[in-house]
């Protein structure tokens, strides 16, 4: 679940980019809680800065409002030299997976989001798909990825990528792994134009 942050308290952040890319788009709470399948009192409630969203929640309002998930959870970097420590960032967690977005990363090629993630014992994260690739990075301890009608397994140092548009799933082998995860999208994975529709990949 989403914790305190530095600079704005990440349930304050969500909320105005929330708010933010629904005005631009020009949609209501009630088309967004059609798109999303989440309840319109939950995205009062998330737009007022309460709640504690789940991975789930957040790739939800992302697929839902067609922008990339730095664009709800991230403010824009103004600094030359930015340094961003891990145990300042809050935690987004699933079912068995804990995130902290470290950076969003814009290049003419497109956009890339780096995250510090922990994957721990005794449970499975499952994920419908999302567009982009994910690009994992194993530091410490076991991780076993299915993906693309594969099962690998990963120790530290290892790497795998994948296209996430297809279910894909994660479990720590034995213990907790700390991993870093990439996600990179091509330039036309989200559209440019405010209120054009989103097709997940």
């Amino acid at each position: 679940m989403l914790r305190a942050v530095a600079a704005m308290g990440a349930g304050r952040l969500l909320g105005t980019n929330l708010r933010m890319r629904r005005d631009e788009q020009g949609i209501s709470l009630s088309e967004l809680a059609r798109r999303s399948g989440i309840a319109k009192g939950t995205l009062s409630q998330l737009e007022s800065g309460a709640g504690n969203p789940t991975i789930e929640t957040v790739f939800s309002l992302s697929n839902a409002l067609g922008v990339p998930v730095s664009a709800l959870l991230s403010e824009s970097p103004s600094a030359e030299l930015v340094l961003v420590r891990s145990a300042d960032i809050d935690v987004l967690s699933g079912e068995a997976i804990d995130l902290r977005m470290l950076r969003r990363l814009e290049t003419p090629g497109g956009l890339f989001e780096v995250y510090n993630q922990e994957v721990r014992p005794d449970a499975v994260q499952q994920s419908d798909g999302h567009p982009g690739t994910e690009h994992h990075i194993v530091l410490t301890g076991r991780l076993r990825i299915t993906a693309r009608g594969r099962t690998e397994e990963l120790g530290p140092g290892d790497y795998l990528a994948f296209r996430a548009g297809g279910p894909h799933g994660y479990e720590a082998v034995d213990g907790l792994v700390r991993s870093v995860l990439l996600l990179e999208y091509a330039p036309d994975a989200y559209p440019s134009t405010p209120g054009s529709p989103h097709v997940p990949g």
